[in-house]
């Protein structure tokens, strides 16, 4: 969209949101909430009107030396933002007016002849305009919040400098330090925190730069109660000689800025206004912008639908299982899988031209770029269904046991049973009617069916519960069931379907390893965990372990059946669980996953976790998400987090102990 000055600085005045570019392609204004912080770029744009391109000396490369690409991308999370597009060559706009035009500049003649007079009226309207756009912009933030704070990012070239140079340059000349201070202090100490690849990180105050551009001097001169921080990053994003971006460099610098300047803000308008205990989160943008509804819809639509399960389950495993127990040591199962009914290289094709770039905020944009990256993985796990190529692709998915998950389960199977286990009386019909008592319970609408298709007793696959027909259960085992498939999988589920972005159906990465964690937890919340359930978990761990290190089915069946004295049912189930597709990996994540969800709900507040089929890793975005009112807070909670349970002491010291 495109406004002229006029409309753009009505807007302003009536504190409407809006994006546009100023009618004029000189500068790009956006306001997806009104805050009382700016974030500029004025030296982001490259560039020159049509008129003053033959007359200009300089080639693009040169002007690109010393433009200030990509900080416009830095701020681009921020709720108000004002970019330059205009290269600074034609005006700069960190300059004044009598000077903002340059006749050279660093050594070089920016123009072949001088500019006509009319030429620099044009230039300099453009320089005024803005100005006035940043003067309404501050009044009219300073007015409604009593302070404005403006985070001015440039960067700059340092290969020319013999000296070290810090990654970051906060100028404070123009400021009043003595009143500001502890604002200075708190940007610098936020800057020294930020982590990039293979860079070491400093951040000083007017070291190479002291902040004496013009657009301070204007704050100061004009505003009495506006911070400004000229911040200065030094070219470590991009190679300033050849102009080449350095993309991982820039994702990390986006983000880390994001954060830096919320908390930033956060810190100083709490400080210096009535406003109570703010976070980074209340102060950036409460709404979702288009680009991500547009692309979240579009995401759900390629990939609904596609449930792992339903493709790696074999379809003739009770045929096999038959089979194979009357001949353990010598027949090897031959699982037959159903075909799958997408096309993969469309499905890749869709996925990549979705356009991920347009969303701006960092931390929602790298969720997306790694839900679509795994969702890739998962194709390739899929088309290698009951081949060579099954076991590499499920490792890359899910991973492997490592030394430390081997040790866990070490550990449990080493523990001697305690407890006379219950018979194992009730039938898959009585289990059947019991899930939908719960689910009546829970209030949830759902359906609860018996499937011959399960290697599990029971799984949820959307808002329906399956029970394996062929399964027996303990009182124990059947409640723990509750907990887990309709407590923690149907209640995300349905949460799921009341968020606003369908990605949360689809799955975060490390969706598995989360959901399944929470799920045993909420098992041993419930008081329904008892030690043989936990070495089931464990001797998944060593079935998959075995599995990778190339033994056979036979081996592994064998070695559960004689090493660890389980009956010929538990041991081919869990070895079928590793052995499906060609060696499937998922079954150690079980394990790991309650070791990390039993930290987490020592030290955290777990309710972002069950908004739908999240991540650990992504928890904290999805708590600031809920904290914007971007994302709504669970509508249903396991009923495991509130009951009052009797605890097995002897489980809780088990489970606090494995590392």
């Amino acid at each position: 969209m495109q406004l002229t000055e006029l409309e753009i600085l009505d807007k302003i005045r009536s504190l409407t949101p809006f994006e546009a570019h100023l009618d004029d392609g000189s500068l790009m204004i956006r306001i997806s909430e009104y805050q009382p912080y700016i974030a500029t770029a004025v030296h982001n744009g490259h560039n020159l009107r049509q008129s003053l391109q033959t007359q200009c000396a300089l080639t693009e490369e040169e002007r690109y030396f010393e433009e200030d690409p990509f900080t416009g991308d830095f701020i681009s999370s921020l709720p108000i933002v004002l970019q330059g597009e205009d290269s600074r060559y034609e005006y700069d706009l960190n300059r004044a007016p009598e000077n903002c035009i340059y006749d050279d500049a660093w050594g070089k003649n920016v123009w072949i002849a001088p500019l006509s007079d009319a030429e620099r009226e044009i230039t300099l309207a453009k320089h005024q305009s803005y100005y006035r756009i940043l003067q309404c912009l501050v009044e009219t933030l300073e007015l409604q919040f009593g302070l404005c704070l403006i985070y001015d990012i440039h960067s700059y070239n340092y290969q020319r400098v013999d000296t070290a140079t810090p990654t970051f340059n906060v100028g404070t000349m123009q400021v009043n330090r003595r009143r500001w201070r502890k604002e200075i202090d708190v940007l610098l100490e936020g800057l020294n925190s930020v982590e990039l690849p293979n860079i070491d990180v400093i951040a000083l105050e007017n070291d190479i730069f002291k902040g004496l551009g013009y657009q301070a001097a204007f704050i100061k001169q004009h505003f009495k109660n506006t911070l400004i921080m000229p911040i200065e990053v030094k070219k470590i994003f991009m190679n300033e000689e050849g102009g080449e971006a350095y993309p991982l460099v820039i994702e990390k610098l986006k983000e880390s800025m994001k954060t830096v300047i919320t908390e930033h803000a956060a810190f100083t308008i709490t400080k210096r206004t009535k406003a109570k205990g703010l976070t980074g989160s209340d102060v950036l943008a409460s709404n979702l912008s288009k680009e991500v509804i547009n692309l979240d819809r579009q995401l759900y639509k390629i990939a609904r639908g596609i449930n792992t399960l339903s493709y790696i389950n074999p379809t003739n495993l009770k045929q096999e299982k038959r089979r194979f127990l009357s001949k353990p040591y010598s027949y090897q199962p031959q699982f037959t899988y159903r075909q799958l009914d997408l096309d993969p290289y469309k499905f890749r094709e869709q996925l990549y031209r979705l356009p991920v770039e347009t969303i701006r905020d960092a931390d929602v944009q790298k969720m997306y770029r790694k839900v679509i990256d795994q969702l890739a993985v998962r194709i390739d796990l899929l088309c290698s269904i009951g081949t060579d190529e099954f076991l590499y692709n499920s490792l890359r998915y899910y991973g492997q046991p490592d030394e430390r998950d081997i040790a866990n389960a070490k550990f449990i199977l080493h523990a001697c049973e305690y407890k006379e286990q219950q018979p194992a009386n009730i039938s898959a019909k009585e289990a059947i009617e019991a899930f939908k008592v719960a689910a009546a319970e829970y209030d949830i609408p759902c359906k609860v069916v018996a499937s011959k298709q399960l290697i599990a007793r029971a799984m949820v696959s959307g808002k329906v519960i399956k029970v394996n027909p062929n399964s027996r259960f303990t009182q124990g085992d059947l409640d723990a069931l509750i907990h887990h498939e309709l407590g923690v999988h149907l209640v995300t589920s349905v949460n799921a379907e009341r968020q606003p972005l369908k990605i949360l159906q689809l799955g975060l990465p490390g969706n598995t390893h989360t959901q399944e964690g929470l799920a045993i937890l909420c098992e041993h919340l419930s008081g329904s965990f008892p030690l043989h359930r936990l070495k089931t978990l464990a001797l998944r761990v060593v079935a998959v372990e075995m599995m990778v290190n190339g033994d056979s089915f036979n081996d592994c069946f064998n070695s559960l059946r004689h090493d660890y004295a389980m009956c010929d049912d538990e041991a081919f189930t869990i070895t079928a669980r590793a052995y499906r597709g060609g060696g499937f990996t998922k079954d150690f994540l079980y394990l790991r996953g309650l070791k990390d969800a039993i930290q987490a709900y020592k030290t955290e507040d777990l309710t972002s976790l069950f908004i739908g089929k999240t991540g650990f890793e992504f928890k904290p975005l999805l708590d600031e998400l809920i904290e914007r009112g971007i994302l709504k807070t669970p509508s249903f909670m396991p009923k495991a987090l509130s009951i009052e349970a009797d605890i097995d002491p002897v489980m809780d010291f088990m489970l606090n102990s494995i590392r």
